[in-house]
């Protein structure tokens, strides 16, 4: 199976471990920056060379060898689980793409035919109703997840941990796993352990959210979207997210982690 959503710098000075959704685009300008003294010129998951991607057969030999061999410090990054589905929902299916269309062509015909989700239009200022749509999609969502209809799930809903595991069952190990609610906080231990060819200022580096600006803006603090139920659906998909990474599964009102990951357990319990 190899290493799936990993990037590694050319340099080899740090791996990482893509998990949709938290702030891969910035990790990736991050590392590019790091080698080369400026950013990639576009979205960084469009970058071809200059940085190794699983995705490019070139890459994968260099990323076999120093993940196998734990070579260099490797880490990822992951978020709370009910803002992460929130943000998926107003990106990936309510958003207009970079390519100008919808997420997957028939995805959102077959969302709005199926499930009855609606999701605005840009020209009306994408009005409709949030609450009611995005716990629509929740429903997809789980369908997806558990019983993989009407669809495969994506992998920006998909749960975070089945992300995580593939580099730990495959034979990598983790020094890092930092939070995208403390970002530069957890970025900064990152940069200390590893060699960077030039200097990198986390305070003056832009977040560079891809998916911003092309989607509705969400109108309603993040726990007015959770009900009773749709707390009890994302426990179903994301119980192991919240147990491992330390988040608040209680209060969908509370993004912070309530506890320390512990590196050992997440590798113990993801590498079976």
């Amino acid at each position: 199976m190899g290493f799936p959503g990993v990037w590694m710098t050319e340099s080899e000075s740090v791996v990482y471990r893509v998990v949709p959704k938290c702030a891969c685009s910035t990790i990736g300008q991050i590392m590019f920056y790091s080698d080369h003294g400026e950013f990639f010129d576009g979205d960084i998951h469009d970058s071809k060379d200059r940085m190794h991607k699983w995705a490019q057969d070139y890459s994968q030999d260099a990323i076999s060898k120093n993940v196998s061999q734990h070579k260099s410090y490797a880490f990822t990054c992951v978020r709370n689980p009910y803002t992460r589905i929130l943000s998926s929902f107003f990106d990936k299916i309510c958003g207009i793409q970079r390519n100008g269309k919808y997420y997957r062509g028939n995805l959102v015909p077959l969302l709005i035919q199926k499930y009855g989700i609606e999701v605005g239009k840009p020209e009306t200022g994408f009005e409709f109703d949030q609450i009611k749509s995005f716990r629509r999609f929740l429903l997809f969502a789980r369908d997806t997840i558990r019983w993989r209809r009407p669809m495969e799930p994506d992998i920006h809903w998909s749960a975070m941990s089945g992300h995580v595991s593939t580099f730990i069952v495959n034979g990598g190990r983790y020094n890092k796993i930092i939070w995208t609610e403390k970002f530069n906080e957890g970025m900064d231990q990152v940069l200390k352990e590893i060699p960077t060819q030039h200097p990198i200022d986390l305070a003056q580096i832009p977040r560079f959210n891809e998916s911003e600006g092309h989607g509705p803006k969400r109108a309603h603090p993040v726990e007015d979207y959770f009900d009773d139920l749709s707390m009890h659906l994302v426990y179903e998909i994301f119980k192991r997210d919240f147990d491992l990474f330390k988040y608040d599964f209680h209060n969908p009102g509370n993004k912070m982690p309530i506890g320390e990951i512990d590196l050992d357990e997440v590798h113990a319990k993801l590498g079976e």
